[in-house]
């Protein structure tokens, strides 16, 4: 069950960025900076922080940070219920047709958000989905080898297009998000789901860089398995839908 803290921010903003993290208390004041640098000036956005049952100083670093921030509010999960389900938990609360994701580890960097809101607007309703691709991974030897070989598996099953499909950094329209099958692990095929829906996707690079402090939370060896019994899973869905239906206006 989530709970919502309070949200602090008047009118509708342009777009929301989502944040879902555990145990990021080191990173929450640079990742803000950042944000804050990279957005300031532009169209009114919000900042929703899921706060997947952390159990550091998350949630203390998230108020210091936002006492000066009224665009920035946090949504607490009683235990962590994993990146999946943060994510939907904020694409739920946000309160913009147009919404960004990001980890809270600092290695997406914020400074993309602009060109992405602007390739799904230039878009159009047919795009659903904006897919950064990471240049230069940061990642250890043995993750950038998992991700060569899962995307080369996903890439021959799935046909969706994408090189990159486990990149913490997208943009999408939210209700065609909402639209989706949920289940844990959605963030990993997302692509996948919006192609199965009849939109388009965007690719844009983006410079991959470290984590800012600490280490990742969403581990490897805690995913391999359900991640080849999603992998079915989301093969069978496609195989499933045979047309999109178009609506003809009466």
């Amino acid at each position: 069950m989530a709970k919502s803290v309070k949200t602090r921010t008047a009118g509708a903003p342009a777009f929301s960025v989502v944040i879902p993290a555990n145990n990021e208390a080191d990173n929450i004041a640079p990742l803000m900076t950042e944000i804050e640098s990279a957005l300031k000036g532009g169209p009114r956005f919000e900042v929703i922080f899921v706060n997947d049952g952390s159990t550091d100083g998350t949630s203390r670093s998230l108020k210091r940070a936002a006492a000066k921030r009224p665009w920035l509010r946090e949504i607490k999960h009683r235990t962590a219920c994993g990146k999946a389900a943060a994510i939907r938990t904020g694409v739920r609360a946000a309160r913009a047709p147009l919404v960004v994701i990001l980890d809270g580890d600092g290695q997406n960097d914020p400074k993309y958000i602009p060109a992405m809101i602007a390739a799904l607007e230039q878009g159009g309703e047919r795009v659903g989905l904006v897919n950064s691709n990471r240049i230069g991974r940061k990642d250890t030897r043995f993750k950038r080898l998992q991700s060569r070989i899962a995307n080369r598996i996903r890439g021959v099953l799935l046909k969706d297009g994408t090189r990159d499909t486990a990149s913490g950094l997208k943009a999408f329209r939210r209700e065609v998000y909402l639209a989706l099958p949920f289940f844990d692990g959605l963030h990993r095929f997302t692509p996948a789901l919006v192609r199965r829906e009849g939109f388009d996707l965007v690719q844009l690079d983006v410079v991959d860089r470290p984590r800012l402090r600490g280490s990742t939370h969403y581990g490897f060896w805690n995913r391999l398995w359900v991640g080849i019994l999603d992998l079915a899973g989301v093969w069978w869905l496609i195989r499933r839908r045979k047309s999109v239906p178009e609506v003809l206006e009466a």
